[in-house]
């Protein structure tokens, strides 16, 4: 398999009806708090605690549970592993004493904000299939891996790169963003932006340690955006898009390292000679939409680009000679 195989690492959100949501929300949950007793049964993975004089539990999984409440979990402060996913959960922040917690899954529950306490130890959080609607609030030093796919943002605020500068793979497919801004994150090296309703790409451009950069099923026309300071950019897949023209394409030029592009489902891709002429624009891609280039598609592309390129220096010379010849009389 390429390295840069079709990565949207989870299947592209389905939206539900909009008449089923609202028949949901108007159905509120019996109230159902865990408890202790429940908690005996969720618990595993015993280990020494700070001081190493005692043992506790660290990991809980109680997910698909149809909780409503967790403030029990307040006492139990040496939790690392906690799962809520699958539940119906308003509230985490009984989770604010959780200090050292290393992974979060809340998925599939009722929150409106991932807001939190600054958590020390937490790296790996995921929040996906709720009803967020903001990205205020998260401010966990050693943060890596921050999920909030499939959620209602319409844009992102409140990420400080000097609090999150760990942070390297931030996922928020499935909202409703319609800009790139506000994820000024500078160390991030993947960044999944599949299924909103983006229409350009702006505010990227100091992230120079990006590797990929996923904008499949967007509404974006112009490639306007892109900097030579996202110098690691290897990987841009930007299927089911606006982009209609090659010329959009050459302005990813400025990406010294792209070696895979995706382009299908653009207008650009039904035009004569698609393969070809992007890799006129690109010479150094690899591979465009699921098929690397041959070496005869690339010994083609060389031969085209080097005869325009002799027939641009010869109109150029024409130009000259005529400029001289007026000046002459």
């Amino acid at each position: 398999m390429s390295d840069f195989e079709d990565e949207e690492g989870v299947d592209e959100p389905v939206m539900d009806d909009e008449n089923e949501e609202e028949d949901q929300d108007d159905e509120k949950p019996p109230e159902n708090p865990l408890t202790e007793e429940m908690l005996a049964d969720s618990l595993s993975l015993l280990c020494k605690t700070g001081n190493g004089l005692a043992h506790a539990y660290v990991r809980l999984d109680i997910h698909d549970k149809e909780l409503t409440d967790i403030s029990v979990l307040n006492c139990f402060i040496h939790l690392r592993y906690v799962d809520i996913s699958g539940n119906s959960l308003k509230d985490l922040s009984p989770l604010n004493s959780l200090t050292h917690l290393l992974t979060l899954k809340a998925d599939r529950n009722a929150l409106s904000s991932a807001k939190l306490d600054e958590l020390p130890y937490l790296q790996i959080a995921s929040f996906t299939q709720n009803k967020i609607m903001d990205t205020e609030g998260i401010n966990h030093p050693l943060l890596e891996h921050l999920n909030l796919s499939m959620n209602e943002i319409v844009e992102v605020s409140g990420l400080d790169p000097g609090k999150l500068s760990r942070l390297a793979i931030l996922e928020l497919r499935g909202n409703k963003l319609m800009t790139t801004t506000g994820m000024n994150l500078e160390n991030l090296r993947e960044l999944y932006l599949a299924a909103n309703t983006i229409r350009k790409v702006e505010g990227l451009d100091r992230l120079e340690h990006l590797t990929k950069l996923h904008l499949r099923d967007n509404q974006i026309d112009s490639l306007e955006g892109f900097s030579e300071n996202m110098k690691n950019l290897q990987y841009l897949n930007l299927r089911g898009n606006s982009i209609s023209s090659n010329k959009e394409v050459q302005k990813l030029k400025c990406l010294p390292l792209l070696r895979a592009l995706v382009l299908m489902e653009n207008p650009v891709s039904d035009e004569d000679d698609y393969r070809i002429e992007v890799l006129i624009a690109l010479r150094r891609l690899e591979r465009l939409d699921k098929d690397e280039y041959t070496e005869d598609e690339r010994q083609e592309a060389e031969e085209i680009y080097n005869q325009r390129q002799e027939e641009e220096l010869a109109a150029q010379q024409g130009g000259h000679e005529i400029i001289h010849t007026d000046e002459d009389d």
